[in-house]
Order: C-alpha cells, then structure tokens, then sequence
C-alpha cells in the first residue's frame, strides 16, 4: 500500500517535499492512503489508554488530548514533564506501536533524509475546535540525533515552525490530512506549535483533528 498520495498525471510520483528550514520538510499527502487505517488504529489504542488532558508542571490543564504507544509515553503533570514506560492513569504498560506505525514513521524519515530512524515512542494528540499548541520544543527525549515525524489527520490546521528562540519568527505552514512533517539535524531543537483549530467537519473525523508524533525516547 503506498503512503503518498498518487498524482493523476504521474500515479508513481509522490507530491515534490516542501522544505521548512535545513533538516525539515513538509512530505504533502504522505500518510494519506493509509489514513483510514490509522485513524481506525488511533480509535483501538484510545480503548486501551484513553485519552486525557494532561496537567503542566504549573497545574494548567492542557485543552489538547493525549495518549500514546509505544515502549515509552510522554507525559506531564506536576512533577514535570518526562517519559514513563507504564500509563499513570492504569499503571500498565502502553499498547505497543503498531507495525504499520512504525512503517510509516520510518518511512517518512527517509523520505526526509534521515535513515535508521526506529521510534520507540509515539504521542498522539486530539485536537477539537479552539485547541492549540503553544510554541515548544521537544527536548525530553535523551537521543536528539533521531529526528521527530509528525502525521496529520482531520480537519486541517496551521503548524507554526520557529527557531531554536522561542522569540524567533514562525512560519505558518498549513497542513491536511495525511500531510507529514519530519524534522531533524538543525532544526531539531526548532520551536513548533499549532495555531487555534477551526471549525469544520472532516469525512472521516468530523470536527476533529489528531496528530502522531513519532521520537526517539530514549
């Protein structure tokens, strides 16, 4: 099953990669084909580890759904933010991440430049209208040589791709379902965020939009 969207006057040729800054990249409609399958994924694990609005360390409720899979899961709460092999909210283990997962990651990662790349940790966010992301960086994992692969589904959004400032300007890129983001090497310290989500209603998650995010835990 290929993971690109094909293009009508070249069913071989997946869409041209949109480069963000040296190390990351926009991959158009590169999860696309296999979106149903993943969403239909996404619904199984959310069984087994539902999703919750995390605390920050200050005690803010995040308006963003989480859950993971995989051998580690991030999480935060008043002790920090971290990774954890077992979900505090069950104590047990996360469901492990799918093979098809895995292949997309990896997949998307070579695409980009960056081969060898094997997650070991995949959060998976749920965004409904008015929720957001605020600028961060993805600094809990241990290993910043592997770069991050993030998957989009649902409605669409504005990722927003700073700089290793958090004051530096961002790029408002907006991305569709199936879209993936990869970035790594330079930019892999690179601020990023999601800008309030819009009303709308997709065909396969109505007014809902979820992200995978695919790292390096450890």
């Amino acid at each position: 099953m290929p993971l690109f969207i094909e293009s009508p006057a070249h069913p071989d040729v997946p869409p041209a990669p949109r480069p963000l800054a040296p190390g990351a990249v926009v991959l158009p409609g590169f999860g696309t084909a296999v979106g149903e399958a993943l969403l239909d994924t996404i619904a199984s694990l959310a069984v087994q580890a539902p999703f919750r609005h995390m605390c920050t360390p200050g005690g803010r409720q995040m308006s963003v759904g989480m859950t993971n899979c995989g051998q580690w899961g991030w999480i935060s709460d008043r002790q920090g933010y971290r990774y954890s092999a077992l979900d505090p909210d069950s104590d047990r283990p996360w469901p492990e991440l799918p093979a098809f997962f895995l292949a997309l990651a990896t997949t998307a990662a070579t695409a980009a430049g960056f081969t060898g790349f094997t997650p070991n940790a995949c959060l998976i966010n749920r965004y409904a209208p008015g929720t957001q992301l605020s600028l961060h960086q993805d600094k809990d994992e241990r290993d910043f040589t592997a770069p991050i692969v993030s998957v989009s589904l649902g409605l669409s959004a504005m990722f927003l791709f700073g700089g290793t400032r958090r004051a530096a300007p961002a790029q408002r890129v907006p991305l569709a379902h199936g879209d993936v983001v990869v970035w790594g090497g330079p930019a892999r310290l690179f601020h990023h965020g999601i800008s309030p989500l819009a009303k709308g209603c997709h065909p396969l998650t109505g007014g809902l939009r979820f992200n995978l995010t695919f790292r390096r835990a450890g």
